[in-house]
């Protein structure tokens, strides 16, 4: 493993830096749970949970559409940071948000850990409320009851949506990953079911199936963007986010993700760094990284790990 990377990593923020930490370096819990205290103390996660509004929401609404502003989605950035749902900051923060947020009155004023309609909305609610310890089990269920047959989930599809919207019978990479999230978190927080854990082991085969970028049925690449590695992922899927949750919920890499690994392993530059690729536009609270094509430290540190995973980088 390259020092000079690694060390370019640790001179980040603090959400960088504990990360790296932990899956890189394989430091004491103790030492990781230190750095990572600083989350919500400087830094970007600061910034962010200083931008909140005195009714609780951010950006002034559970979502804000074409803008990465609002609360589900400074709450899933703060997930992403990982600062400690338990700090203090954290908690009032979560306070409020449990205690005065909704999603408005299109969805009947809705509590905000209790989701709207969309499967891909509804799947990161459900892993930012298991993050912060605001789990809904009603959220929960609809997500498992909205599971379709070919093992994922599609915004299209739930029988609410509006007429001009054909319910869907194909899943949508783009929904499934997003609720693949949200119940790998509520297992992690709540403990294996067998019911969650069976709609996410048929989730993770839809990916995998489809080599997490291709046509099951024409073996053609879906999307190209999909090969694009970009952080804030947003809602939209990519290769390395794949990968990394695979990486999470303990997947055992095999044949069906090495294509998606040889892929992330050559975008390494020669300094050993990966680039931004493909930001998803939209107004943000603050900019991590300097544009396009730029090394990335988040994408380094995600492709790191995940090449640590698969066996691609020496411990």
């Amino acid at each position: 493993m390259q020092t000079s990377v690694i060390e370019w990593l640790l001179e980040s923020d603090p959400s960088i830096h504990w990360q790296a930490m932990r899956d890189l370096l394989d430091e004491p819990e103790s030492v990781v749970a230190r750095e990572r205290s600083r989350v919500a103390a400087e830094g970007w996660g600061a910034r962010l949970l200083d931008l909140q509004d005195p009714d609780g929401h951010w950006g002034g609404a559970a979502f804000v559409p074409h803008a990465w502003v609002s609360t589900k989605d400074t709450l899933m950035q703060l997930r992403d940071l990982g600062v400690d749902p338990a700090a203090a900051r954290v908690r009032r923060a979560i306070d409020l948000v449990r205690n005065r947020c909704t999603w408005g009155k299109e969805f009947g004023d809705s509590p905000f850990f209790e989701g709207e309609v969309e499967p891909c909305i509804n799947g990161r609610v459900l892993a930012i409320g298991a993050y912060f310890g605001e789990a809904s089990d009603r959220l929960l269920e609809r997500l498992l009851r909205e599971q379709l047959e070919d093992g994922g989930w599609n915004c299209d599809a739930p029988p609410n949506q509006s007429p001009r919207r054909p319910a869907s019978t194909r899943s949508s990479f783009h929904s499934t990953i997003c609720v693949l999230e949200g119940l790998l978190e509520y297992e992690t927080a709540r403990g294996p079911r067998p019911d969650v854990t069976g709609a996410r082991l048929r989730g993770q085969e839809y990916l995998l199936e489809r080599r997490l970028f291709r046509s099951r049925s024409t073996g053609h690449v879906i999307d190209n963007t999909w090969t694009q590695i970009s952080f804030p992922t947003r809602w939209h899927y990519d290769i390395l986010w794949g990968l990394d949750y695979l990486r999470r919920a303990g997947v055992e890499p095999d044949a069906r993700v090495a294509e998606a690994i040889d892929l992330i392993a050559n975008k390494r530059d020669p300094e050993g760094r990966w680039p931004l690729e493909n930001p998803h536009a939209g107004r943000t609270h603050i900019e991590m990284e300097e544009g396009a094509g730029t090394p990335s430290r988040w994408n380094t540190l995600r492709a790191m790990r995940v090449l640590r995973w698969a066996g691609r980088i020496e411990n």
